[in-house]
């Protein structure tokens, strides 16, 4: 009796919730420093509940499936999951806009005087503005230098263990690859859209309210397809989604919504200090601030995410958890960057233009060009092992050598330096991808015309075959 007591799926609910009680009793008594919480102790509870959190964030998603378009229910689970990476970001360019920072502005200062600049002035400002784009950069690196690489890794490693359909073995070096559901034609198309759009971004001298309206309506077309899409045969469940969807509809629909809510706000208000106490702790390592809050900050906002998705492949639901990274990062390429308009205009007072200086305008260029090298891996939907560890490879290089320049060269030779090495893989990302989409050009157009297709569908509410009549 006892033994079923345990193996009851609320009991795995109920534990997920436990590990989330910690972090809300500190928030409670008024936050990590009015509890006394060491960076180490506040870092511990808070990711203890991110854990909980995502855990309880991808349930409320597998119990939707049943009653909304999955590419829906992924959509919100992935937006919920990515939201701290917003609030970061956003707290930046909050403090860029109210602190007046303007292409003009900043351009009476040198790098040296933005970067030492003390907190209130202008120039302080300006590098909260730098700081607000490399934070989103570095995120968008890494959900898919760590995250589209390390899943494929992780899936097909999984795999070796336990049968998973979406891996396909084959003989040849490292050729072993996952095959992706094509239905995500969709989400290619749209991510290429955003992609292409953010190359052009620095060419305006900033990120304005225009890219906002261009990226944002990328996002609003997407959304608008896909939640008039049908209801899938959904998979079927075990553990906590399976007992969730056996309930009846109205208390199925207030599970899942229950979940959402509440992992959303945990994870919203764990992953800040969850990041600021790895911060501290690397501070106090000798880890430069500027890298800390390039990739540190962005690695810790991103957890949610990757624990969510390597849950989905350990249950053998690889595709659901490509899926949402692909969601994410197309939320991440479009809402993150207009958030960032936003939140700065409305600090300034008026319509503007964030500002960022020449580094920034590499970083978004070669965060533009990785991720068109890897929507060019997926067109054919599928990641072999080989293509996930050049993905790896390509990341972590410019990573570990732009913090070896960063440690053992001057700042202005560092600055320089990384700016060169940035164009340099840039140009080879670019090189690469402009290969494979020339290699699978049918698979590309092929994709298009399946959105095409979906896209009047769900406009016109006929199928294409019926269009075709």
């Amino acid at each position: 009796m006892l033994k079923d007591r345990i193996q009851h799926p609320l009991a795995a609910l109920v534990f997920a919730a436990l590990l989330t009680v910690p972090w809300v009793g500190v928030v409670l008594l008024g936050g990590p420093e009015a509890v006394g919480l060491s960076h180490i102790g506040t870092v511990a509870v808070s990711g203890l509940s991110v854990l909980g959190a995502s855990f309880m964030l991808a349930w409320g998603a597998e119990t939707a499936e049943k009653d909304v378009p999955r590419a829906f229910a992924i959509a919100v689970l992935a937006v919920l999951a990515v939201a701290p990476e917003y609030a970061v970001d956003a707290l930046y360019a909050f403090g860029a806009g109210d602190g007046g920072a303007t292409a003009q502005a900043c351009a009476d200062f040198t790098t040296q005087q933005i970067e030492t600049a003390d907190d209130g002035t202008v120039a302080a400002a300006c590098h909260d503005a730098n700081l607000a784009v490399a934070n989103m950069t570095g995120a968008n690196r890494i959900l898919i230098g760590l995250g589209w690489a390390g899943i494929a890794l992780f899936t097909v490693y999984r795999a070796g263990s336990a049968s998973d359909p979406a891996v396909q073995e084959e003989d040849g070096f490292l050729a072993n690859h996952v095959r992706l559901d094509r239905d995500l034609g969709l989400e290619i198309v749209f991510l290429l859209a955003a992609t292409l759009v953010a190359f052009f971004v620095p060419l305006n001298g900033g990120i304005g309210i225009a890219d906002t309206l261009v990226l944002v309506g990328i996002y609003i077309a997407y959304i608008a397809i896909i939640i008039r899409g049908d209801v899938d045969e959904h998979e079927e469940q075990v553990g906590v989604p399976a007992y969730l969807q056996q309930l009846p509809f109205a208390y199925r629909t207030l599970s899942s919504i229950t979940l959402f809510l509440y992992s959303g706000l945990m994870i919203y208000t764990a992953v800040h200090p969850f990041a600021h106490g790895l911060e501290e702790i690397g501070l106090s390592l000798g880890i430069p601030e500027f890298f800390m809050i390039q990739w540190l900050a962005p690695l810790a906002s991103e957890s949610p995410e990757l624990i969510v998705v390597a849950y989905l492949v350990n249950k053998a639901r690889s595709t659901a958890g490509f899926n949402a990274l692909i969601s994410s990062k197309l939320n991440q390429w479009t809402l993150l960057i207009g958030t960032l308009a936003v939140v700065y205009s409305l600090a300034l007072g008026s319509v503007g233009t964030l500002p960022f200086d020449e580094k920034q305008t590499a970083e978004i260029w070669i965060t533009a060009a990785q991720s068109l090298f890897a929507i060019a891996i997926i067109t054919n939907f599928d990641i072999s092992v080989r293509e996930a560890v050049v993905l790896l490879l390509l990341f972590a290089s410019q990573v570990a050598i732009e913090f070896g320049a960063i440690v053992t060269m001057s700042q202005s030779g560092a600055e320089e330096f990384s700016i060169f090495m940035l164009h340099a893989y840039t140009v080879l990302y670019v090189a690469i991808s402009a290969v494979l989409f020339y290699r699978r050009r049918e698979a590309l157009v092929d994709i298009f015309r399946t959105t095409a297709a979906t896209a009047r569908e769900s406009v016109t509410g006929t199928s294409p075959a019926e269009h075709s009549d």
